[in-house]
């Protein structure tokens, strides 16, 4: 599995952002991709890794507490074109509640990644 990070990209009244991702046809693939990412404690101890991709042609998404910011990741995903790729926005929470901002820091990490693998 081939995963690439992106750590300490947003930061926001104390909530952090960073955003990873890696090539995945499969729920499997993206969850060995989720797995590898938390291999790290970091990571592990996060407060949500949100993720979605679409895999062989499947939408696949999960909020991990994060209501709705899969959708917006599954949505960038489907207008860039991007398939058989899985991406994840992690957050920490800073203690103060961020209200929308936290889904333009879910649309800013995803366009960082996009842009930053040239995809």
């Amino acid at each position: 599995m081939s995963l690439t990070v992106f750590d300490k990209i947003i930061s926001d009244r104390g909530s952090k952002y960073a955003v990873s991702g890696g090539p995945a046809t499969t729920r499997a693939e993206a969850g060995a991709l989720l797995d590898d990412l938390k291999r790290s404690k970091r990571f592990a101890k996060a407060t949500h890794n949100t993720w979605a991709g679409i895999l062989s042609g499947e939408p696949v998404k999960e909020d991990d507490g994060e209501s709705g910011a899969a959708q917006i990741i599954l949505q960038m995903l489907e207008r860039a074109g991007l398939t058989d790729h899985v991406v994840i926005v992690t957050r920490w929470y800073g203690g103060k509640h961020l209200g929308g901002d936290r889904f333009r820091h879910v649309v800013d990490a995803v366009r960082h990644y996009l842009a930053e693998t040239g995809r």
